[in-house]
């Protein structure tokens, strides 16, 4: 199958791993954060680990919109389906994601509140449609991919003049949560894969500034191991030369400029929010949007006055450090015993892209059978 089977050649990939082997130098290490779950996930599932040279090693990132997200924006809308009485919309990832007291979307439907799973953010528009006695509210959540398609419903509500319809806008952007990480230089990442699926939206000069102010190469990787191991011999000969570019190996799918209709879209609709937190980041500034005052009348913060919840995470929880790339997954307390995929107790084990449910899917037997 085109774009599948040729980046999953096993002769393939071992050749691009020989040649990391070969340029490596013996006496550095070479830390590369993947910035996109998405990746953790192929690099567990593919054993990607294991083709890499010791000096070579992976740093988890903060690439999972749901596992970024803080619990207090979780308990908002648990207080805005219970108290308001409103058909709460939301992704399937977002419903087991604990929040504040061990709460959870998942719990507070068991307990009566009308909260749907959607698979695309057009389902709402069809739900308020169909409930027109009932507000509705999309608890919108994701990176710059999914951002567009709120965009669009936005947009179409307006002109359909949908009133029972409203968004409890959580989108974040990538570029300031990656300067924020380096500019804290707790991992001491030595070069980044850039998320795939983002890129394709914003395109690859968005991470210039980064790459120029930190000296730090990127290199933009697809999801397919081939991609993955292709993009870390791309950032090996960048470490060695002394290099901090930003580099495009998914060129199937990102250009340079990105696509500029959804940046228009969402320019349209949305803009900055001055400040927004973020789990395990802390609150950042201009790191997410909001929508704009032409399209206020959609914004679920404005038509249900919501305030912001401050809410701590589980006690022995070290998912904000595992997304800081400062603890991998298996040195929490929590991890594989009283934490698992079936009874969660933080962000990164209940997403399909959170480290955690990768390491506890592909990597938990990994120290006990020998491998490195």
């Amino acid at each position: 199958m085109k774009y599948v089977d040729e980046f999953r050649n096993g002769d393939t990939a071992s050749a691009l791993a020989r040649l990391i082997r070969a340029e490596v130098k013996p006496g550095r290490n070479y830390r590369l954060m993947e910035f996109c779950g998405g990746h953790t996930h192929a690099i567990f599932r593919f054993g990607v680990n294991d083709l890499m040279p010791e000096n070579v090693r992976f740093i988890h990132g903060p690439g999972c919109p749901v596992c970024v997200l803080p619990a207090g924006r979780i308990e908002s809308a648990i207080r805005l389906a219970e108290e308001e009485r409103v058909i709460l919309c939301t992704y399937a990832d977002l419903m087991r994601v604990p929040a504040g007291s061990r709460d959870s979307l998942h719990k507070a439907k068991a307990r009566g509140a009308d909260i749907r799973m959607i698979y695309s953010a057009t389902d709402v528009l069809a739900i308020a449609q169909a409930n027109p006695e009932r507000q509705v509210v999309f608890f919108a959540i994701g990176f710059e991919t999914t951002t567009p398609p709120t965009a669009a419903v936005l947009k179409i509500a307006k002109a359909m003049q949908l009133n029972n319809f409203t968004v409890f806008c959580n989108h974040v952007q990538t570029p300031p949560a990656m300067m924020h990480i380096l500019s804290a230089g707790e991992a001491g990442i030595d070069g980044i894969l850039g998320p795939s699926h983002v890129s394709a939206i914003i395109g690859s000069r968005a991470y210039a500034d980064c790459c120029d102010k930190y000296r730090v190469p990127l290199v933009i990787a697809g999801f397919e191991p081939v991609d993955v191991i292709q993009s870390v011999l791309m950032l090996v000969r960048q470490i060695n030369a002394g290099e901090a570019e930003v580099e495009n190996q998914y060129t199937r799918a990102v250009s340079q400029t990105g696509n500029q209709k959804a940046q228009a879209l969402m320019q349209e609709v949305f803009e900055q929010r001055p400040m927004f937190e973020w789990r395990g980041l802390g609150s950042l500034p201009e790191s997410a949007v909001q929508i704009r005052s032409e399209y206020a009348a959609f914004d679920a913060e404005k038509r249900f006055n919501m305030k912001e919840i401050a809410t701590a995470d589980i006690k022995g929880c070290i998912c904000p450090a595992v997304l800081r790339g400062v603890n991998n997954p298996d040195e929490c307390k929590l991890f594989g015993t009283a934490c698992t995929p079936e009874d969660p107790k933080g962000a990164c084990m209940v997403s399909s892209e959170g480290a955690c449910a990768a390491y506890y899917s592909y990597g938990r037997y990994r120290e006990t059978t020998g491998t490195t």
